[in-house]
């Protein structure tokens, strides 16, 4: 089986990018299921349903997030109702959502968890502890664990990949926007990355205007964080697994980038 995870969309150029940039990928690579980090995706903070609905248009199966799933209102009027839009699990008994996802292909089920780091971080439940809660509950229920880790330090997200190796089948982590040249299979067979990356705009800070940035650390001062445009960059992980473990899994980091 082969699956792809895909860095934050960020902004309308994410979109953009992931909606024509996705279908090629997966008639080319013949990636038989996409899982992608959506929270960033709707002007560069949150989710809603127009953007949403992109996402899933240009391919993707499953869609993660992290600390900005709640910016935008419109959330909360279909978050219970999609079965593969997962928001971090380790957030208070009673939040809104679902924390992992188990999403069916051919004969195999593929568990996909949502956690959120705490270093530098939102302060919520500890996401080790949550990680062993989901993996017993969904013992015998799925083939695959995939776990897309939404956290600021590569220490902390290094940290998660080792303590679940063995148990997960993929790790990667996301937040940064950059993506991080370390991918590897880990010493029990987890496929690894410390952070995918991003989908959005190439010529950006983190997909935000440079001009917005710049002034913020240059005066200290409050600005306006407005999306850049242009040509996008396209960042990923495709990984080859087999899932009934007869195989080591293989992973591979995919950087594109549109044209002007």
């Amino acid at each position: 089986m082969r699956i792809m995870l895909v860095g934050d969309v960020v902004g309308r150029a994410g979109r953009r990018a992931f909606r024509t940039i996705t279908p090629r990928l997966r008639t080319q690579r013949g990636i038989d299921v996409v899982i992608v980090n959506g929270e960033n995706s709707a002007g560069g903070k949150g989710y809603t349903r127009k953007a949403l609905d992109e996402l899933y248009a240009g391919g993707a199966d499953v869609v993660t997030s992290g600390n900005h799933v709640w910016d935008k209102k419109d959330v909360f009027d279909f978050v219970d109702d999609e079965p593969f839009l997962v928001r971090p699990a380790n957030y208070p008994e009673g939040t809104p959502g679902h924390g992992y996802c188990i999403f069916p292909f051919r004969t195999a089920h593929i568990a996909v968890m949502n956690l959120s780091g705490r270093s530098f971080m939102p302060a919520l439940d500890c996401p080790f502890q949550k990680a062993d809660e989901i993996l017993a509950e969904i013992t015998g229920k799925a083939d695959l664990v995939v776990l897309d880790f939404h956290a600021e330090t590569t220490s902390e997200k290094l940290a998660m990949g080792y303590y679940l190796d063995g148990r997960a089948s993929i790790v990667v982590g996301t937040h940064t926007h950059v993506q991080t040249a370390d991918e590897r299979i880990l010493p029990g067979g987890t496929a690894y990355i410390t952070d995918l990356g991003m989908v959005g705009p190439y010529d950006s800070i983190l997909g935000v205007r440079k001009d917005a940035v710049i002034q913020k650390f240059r005066t200290g001062m409050p600005a306006r964080f407005d999306m850049a445009e242009g040509a996008a960059e396209y960042a990923a992980v495709i990984v080859d697994i087999d899932p009934s473990g007869g195989r080591t899994p293989q992973i591979e980091r995919v950087l594109l980038r549109e044209q002007d």
